[in-house]
């Protein structure tokens, strides 16, 4: 049996609501009222795709072998590098070998899927087994724009194997076209789209019930054999006239988001699916479909497994942790759209040698340090003389992972001093549990929010971009540890 191991999500921590966009916009476009109804999710100003797959990785690994990994797919159309493979950082910071397949997938809305299936068909082959496969995007509209309204961050990731499946994967049918709705070359930041009607009327109507009638037909099934059906789009009166074209009934039509996170871009289905399986229930058959240069439609069918499935954060809980950004502008500087005087402190280039980072990677991207096997104390960063007084062996040390560790603060402080995009900095002594203490940065939170004891969770977010060359460093910081459940 062939299909879903397990699956993740995250969904950053802070919100746009619609209508802060509109009171700063609406005067050049009142058009944008249309979308001021709910809110978006933004990512942090340390966060990328890249950092929010891993949080989805991370999540959709707990409770696995993360040696049994044997590949890990990335999909985005807004990966921070274009040479240097980008899932290559996602690899030792998900702490699985090196010794791994990757790819990276992108180019279109539905390479989400298409790697999802590159890796469902890798493992029917025999010749892979245990695929991580990532979605995230975080796509920029113009300002005054339905996209700049419309557009959210999120992330999914789902392991593909053949053991322990929770939703087995009963097949597909795609169809692709060069179908110019959306337009972003590769020197663009933001996304130039063509006139609203086209898209809705030559795309969404077109490509979605072509890519489930196929579906339908080729494998004998009728639309209401499936618990949930689950498609992008958000075009409200192209929705509307699938449903009716197709029968969709409301019971079977999985929520969006859109109105809590918005349109994701390739992670977008990805993230309705993973919200799907966290209420599905054996015997459910599940019908996911991307859009984007045509559609990709997946057919599974919920085993009993998926009663046994590890407990996780998912997309509900991190939709749950959400708080308000408050600001439009605060988003634009965050996404490096208006530029803001960070303090000459700020103005030091001071990025990390690609040969130390190669030679320190494991300590760098998997926040991997060492515990000594003379007395077993954990110590961070690596050490070849053992910290603890009472032992100081020399060269008896073993590999020790602390980004799976939570960790407490010991003291904190709120730095106004070294400015940054989200002042003041935070910085907290953390005391890991197990042992192992050290410096870090905070994220995710607010000097308020902080006390001494408060338990934290390690978190993989851009550490600096130096604008100068154009390189992205990352590195872990520290965030309020959040339930799983």
């Amino acid at each position: 049996m062939v299909g879903i191991r397990s699956y993740g999500g995250y969904i950053p921590r802070y919100r746009l609501k619609g209508m802060a966009i509109v009171q700063a916009m609406a005067w050049m476009n009142p058009a944008i009222m249309a979308h001021a109804m709910g809110e978006k999710a933004v990512a942090n100003f340390d966060e990328d795709p890249i950092t929010m797959a891993v949080a989805a990785g991370i999540d959709a690994l707990r409770g696995m072998d993360r040696a049994a990994v044997e590949g890990v797919y990335f999909a985005s159309t807004t990966m921070p590098y274009r040479e240097r493979l980008n899932t290559g950082i996602i690899i030792p910071a998900l702490n699985v070998r090196d010794q791994v397949r990757a790819a990276d997938f992108g180019g279109g809305l539905k390479a989400g899927t298409t790697a999802l299936l590159a890796a469902l068909e890798g493992v029917e082959s025999g010749r892979l087994n245990n695929v991580v496969v990532t979605a995230a995007d975080c796509r920029l509209g113009m300002a005054a724009t339905a996209q700049e309204m419309i557009f959210g961050d999120a992330a999914a990731a789902f392991v593909v194997a053949r053991e322990n499946v929770i939703a087995e994967f009963k097949g597909s049918y795609s169809v692709t076209y060069d179908f110019a709705d959306h337009i972003r070359t590769s020197d663009a930041k933001l996304d130039r789209q063509w006139e609203e009607r086209w898209i809705r009327d030559m795309g969404y109507a077109k490509f979605i019930p072509e890519a489930i009638g196929g579906l339908l037909q080729k494998y004998g099934v009728k639309l209401s054999d499936f618990a949930k059906v689950i498609y992008p789009c958000n075009n409200a009166g192209a929705r509307k006239d699938i449903n009716k074209k197709l029968g969709i009934a409301p019971q079977i039509e999985q929520n969006t988001l859109q109105a809590e996170v918005g349109d994701s871009g390739t992670a977008w289905p990805l993230v309705m699916l993973a919200q799907a399986l966290e209420t599905a229930k054996p015997g459910d058959k599940l019908l996911v479909v991307s859009y984007g240069s045509g559609a990709d439609a997946l057919f599974f069918e919920v085993t009993e497994e998926i009663q046994n499935k590890p407990k996780n954060i998912g997309v509900s809980g991190y939709l749950a942790r959400k708080a308000d950004l408050g600001s439009y502008t605060k988003y634009l500087v965050w996404r490096e759209l208006l530029p803001a005087d960070m303090g000459m402190r700020n103005e030091v280039a001071d990025y990390t040698a690609f040969s130390m980072l190669w030679r320190r990677r494991k300590e760098v991207l998997g926040l991997w340090g060492s515990r000594c096997t003379a007395c077993g104390t954990p110590q961070w960063p690596p050490q070849r003389i053992c910290a603890n007084p009472a032992c100081n062996a020399v060269d008896k040390m073993e590999p020790y992972p602390f980004a799976d560790k939570i960790a407490h603060i010991i003291s904190y402080t709120g730095d106004m001093l070294m400015l940054g995009p989200n002042p003041p900095l935070l910085t907290a002594r953390l005391e890991f549990e197990g042992g192992g203490r050290n410096m870090f940065e905070l994220t995710d939170c607010t000097l308020e929010e902080l006390s001494t004891g408060k338990a934290m969770m390690m978190t993989f977010r851009r550490k600096y971009h130096d604008t100068a060359r154009n390189i992205i460093g990352y590195f872990w910081k520290a965030m309020p540890a959040q339930e799983v459940k």
